[in-house]
This record gives C-alpha cells, structure tokens and sequence, in this order.
C-alpha cells in the first residue's frame, strides 16, 4: 500500500499483515486531525458503473471527507461496458464497477489491473465469498466484491399467489399470457431456463443441451412476452402491464415494494441465480492511490451498507462486520435482505445449494447466446 493509501480514514479490521501499516495510517491521522481536504481537492475519479452507484447516498461521506469528486460513466449491461471500454482510451476510467461475469473479458481485454489483497478487508467476508473464484485468476486478485442478489422471478402478488409460482411452469401459464416480461438481456433470462431444464451448471452446457434451452426458449414465443430495458422494467410492472417476470430478483422487488408495489420475487424449485458487482482498478489510471482508497471506503462496513440501502437497487452484502453494522443501524433493511443472523438468511440460500452464479457460456460463446436472444425477440 502506498504512503497515499496509508492516509485512508476508512479503516477495516486488519489482518497479520496489515497491523504496521494501519497503525503508522492511524498516528499519521491523529497528527494531522484528520485529511487535509484543501491538498486534493481538485482530485476526481472517473468511475465506469450501473447507474445509482455514484450517489450522495453511497460516495457522499468518502466525498466529504476526502474532497475527492467521483464522476460517473453509466452503462446497462455488461455487452454496453465491455463497448465503453473497448472504444475509449487506457486509463480514461480509473475505477471499473463490474458484474463477475466479466470480469475475465475485462482482464482480456487489458482493461483492468491486478490488485493487492492486502488492501482490501478480504478477511472480514463471509467464507464463500473471500476468494470468489470468477474475481480471482491464477491465484491473483482483479476485483473486489461490494454487492451481490439472487435471481428467479419476480411476480405480481395481486395477479399470482406464492403456490402458483414454486416452479419455472408458469411462464407457459394461460394467466402469464400477454402479461410475461423480460428484462432485455439474454444472460439472465437464457439461464433461469436452463436452470429450469435440468442443467446444474446452468452456463456449462453441450451443444446438444444448449439447441434443448434454446427450444425452450423460443416455446415462450406464443406468450406474447415484452421486452424491457433497465428502466423501462419499473413503469411496466407499476403499471401492470407485466405480471411476471423470470431473470430478476430481490433487487428489484425489495425497491418497489418500499413503493407499495404488489411485487413479491420467487426462487422456484428448479433454483436461482447469483449475480455479482465487484470493483477493480482501471489499466492505466494515473490515481492508483485514490482508487485503492476509494475502493477500501467501498468495501467497508460503511460503504457496503450504504451500497446494499441505495435508491436505484437494492444489494446484499458479501462482509460479515457490515452484516452487523446493518442490524445494528438499518434493521427494517436487514429484514428486507433477509441479514439476520438468527433468522434463515441469503447465506443460507447459498449453502443449501439453490443458487448457481451466473457467469458466461463456456462451451458456446456469448455473443452466440445473445444472436438466439436476438432471434427469440423476432419470432
């Protein structure tokens, strides 16, 4: 960690190897008083994101008390990122918010650096998530996780009762007719039906296994389904006009039921999906130090709380000390991720087996997914 990183008001509880320099960061803090925000006030961090990351809510405090300005680039979807990165510059973003499905396009693609474990508070993560293999090549560290969320679907409650959506089937449903609506992105959907045809590794499939999801897939055809940006998902289920919807989760219900949205999200027996947003340093960026502590601020308790609680989604939260510090401050909210620790949890979901990461297609490609995508939305 460099000398400027040693500066870092957001601490975490360190590990072994972390003791001598927190302890030289906290004397240089006590004799300053704190930072001294007028030497880095014109510092800003231009940061790659899903929109609603960079919020007075979330980077508000690590703007306050650092003077540092985080400027966001907004992208929906992880095809419109790896665009935004392939047509700009090295080192025109110095922070890059991914899901973890891209994070090996991204480190392909020369786009993002290695980092130090050390830096980061790895150590305070639930087990499952303190080596998260798809952040981690060869043994080294691109990206550090800040939020995760489970995907089945999400249902209107007034229009579906919980029985009737325990399983993948009622999609073909006659109630589910003109009122199916997806989110316009073919890694979700496509994987919740092979998750629903049998496939335990719902993203590593044969060609033979891949031409049955694509069947499946286009089987929904005479549902009449309707397509949706990112956006365009919260007018049409406010309003309506959708009733279900697979490839979504608690991200999404958790916000509009706050709205006293009828919205309710089902994990069905055929099981779910994880995805995951992590954090990792722009190839190229000339503010190293000021990523690294932004990050740290990130990946604390701190910041992992606000992170889960923003406006634009809701998240959970890979640390055990944030797990805590959310019960302690925002009990509602850990109510609503299902955060307690003496109540069944998200982590119980994980150990019991239901949930399954989504990643990348292994044995076809991505872009090869994306044209039957294409070709279902046409039929």
């Amino acid at each position: 960690m460099s000398d400027k990183s040693k500066n870092n008001l957001f601490k975490f509880s360190p590990n072994r190897r972390q003791v001598v320099k927190g302890t030289a960061a906290i004397a240089g803090a006590a004799a300053f008083g704190g930072f001294i925000r007028s030497s880095r006030a014109a510092d800003t961090l231009t940061m790659l994101t899903w929109p609603g990351h960079v919020t007075p809510h979330v980077v508000g405090p690590f703007e306050e008390r650092t003077g540092i300005k985080i400027i966001a680039k907004e992208y929906v979807g992880g095809e419109e990122m790896m665009s935004l990165l392939q047509q700009s510059p090295v080192g025109t973003y110095d922070v890059i918010l991914t899901g973890n499905a891209y994070v090996e396009q991204a480190l392909a693609g020369g786009f993002i650096e290695e980092m130090d474990p050390a830096d980061y508070p790895i150590d305070d993560f639930w087990p499952e998530f303190q080596k998260f293999p798809t952040l981690w090549y060869d043994d080294k560290l691109y990206s550090v996780m800040i939020g995760y969320g489970f995907i089945g679907m999400a249902y209107n409650t007034d229009a579906f009762m919980p029985k009737e959506v325990t399983s993948y089937d009622v999609l073909w449903s006659e109630k589910a007719k003109g009122r199916l609506g997806h989110f316009d992105w073919f890694l979700p959907s496509m994987g919740v039906l092979s998750l629903y045809n049998g496939n335990p590794s719902p993203y590593d499939i044969d060609e033979a296994t891949y031409q049955k999801v694509k069947e499946t897939l286009f089987s929904l055809a005479p549902q009449d389904p309707n397509f949706y940006a990112f956006s365009g998902l919260f007018p049409a289920l406010t309003g309506g006009d959708v009733h279900v919807v697979p490839g979504i989760g608690e991200w999404l219900t958790i916000l509009m039921q706050k709205d006293g949205i009828p919205l309710a999200m089902s994990i069905p027996e055929e099981g779910g999906l994880q995805w995951t947003e992590a954090l990792s340093i722009g190839k190229g960026t000339t503010k190293h130090d000021l990523v690294v502590e932004f990050i740290q601020y990130y990946s604390s308790p701190e910041g992992l709380v606000r992170e889960s609680t923003k406006e634009a989604y809701a998240s959970s939260i890979p640390s055990i000390p944030a797990w805590k510090k959310l019960n302690e401050e925002r009990p509602a909210d850990a109510v609503a991720l299902r955060h307690q620790f003496d109540k069944p949890n998200v982590i119980d979901d994980i150990r019991n087996g239901i949930i399954h990461t989504r990643i990348q297609p292994v044995q076809q490609s991505g872009e090869t997914w994306g044209e039957a995508w294409t070709e279902y939305k046409t039929l």
